[in-house]
């Protein structure tokens, strides 16, 4: 998927990161929702959001390894479906569907329902084009979504799905406000991140997420977190709510 702003990180010594330091080197953009730092993670854009720093994103030059012959060993993507519990007719947007990994193996769940391939880089959804037509499905629509907006109609999305991709997004508060209108009432959001609690999970730190965080960043959009579906070898599948 294309969330991301690669800024330029300077350097300090732990000795100069004081208070004081820390306040030279922060600033909060108008809306007082986000900082933005000079100095941080080289993994990391240099913006925060409730204290986490947004990971920088994968772009379409890395397509080849979101389809990977390992990640079906790695990731277990059959048993992310199999947890969703899809009825036929459910619509579903998979966000930050990149190569549309996850919205091709949904689609066949849901015939008689739409499957939502949205990304804001157009080259990903050619894409998610290509293989829909060589593989003769019907049923998934990709969707040109931005930094700020899925770009979905209000109160028709059953299910979203994002796997991977929250960590990156430029502006997550502001995302998930138009994602949470896309939901019907009572619609679910599946978030699947990489463990941030565990140190012994081999990704970079910005790329992972604790549970804690991401509840945080969901009950601040008014989602209420429902379950963690622990079926995966390093990631955790939390489902939340729009309350109907």
């Amino acid at each position: 998927m294309g969330w991301g702003l690669l800024l330029t990180a300077c350097t300090a010594s732990p000795t100069d990161w004081s208070m004081e330091a820390i306040a030279s080197w922060t600033t909060f953009t108008t809306d007082g929702i986000y900082q933005e730092r000079t100095i941080h993670s080289a993994d990391g854009i240099g913006k925060f959001y409730m204290g986490r720093e947004i990971a920088q994103v994968m772009g379409h030059q890395g397509a080849a390894w979101l389809e990977r012959p390992s990640r079906a060993i790695e990731e277990q993507p059959n048993q992310v479906v199999a947890a969703l519990n899809l009825q036929p007719t459910d619509i579903v947007a998979d966000i930050g569907a990149g190569t549309g990994y996850f919205s091709f193996r949904i689609s066949s769940l849901v015939p008689d329902g739409t499957v939502f391939a949205v990304d804001i880089q157009p080259e990903m959804l050619d894409i998610v084009e290509f293989l829909q037509q060589e593989n003769h499905i019907t049923n998934v629509e990709g969707v040109l979504g931005s930094t700020t907006d899925p770009h979905l109609p209000a109160n028709t999305v059953d299910l979203a799905l994002m796997v991977d991709a929250y960590h990156e997004f430029d502006c997550p508060k502001e995302m998930m406000e138009g994602l949470v209108k896309a939901l019907k009432p009572g619609g679910r959001v599946a978030l699947v991140e990489y463990r941030g609690e565990n140190p012994f999970v081999a990704i970079k730190p910005l790329h992972k997420m604790t549970q804690r965080q991401a509840k945080r960043e969901m009950q601040a959009i008014g989602l209420v977190w429902q379950e963690t579906i622990d079926v995966l070898p390093q990631q955790h599948l939390m489902i939340f709510k729009k309350p109907a």
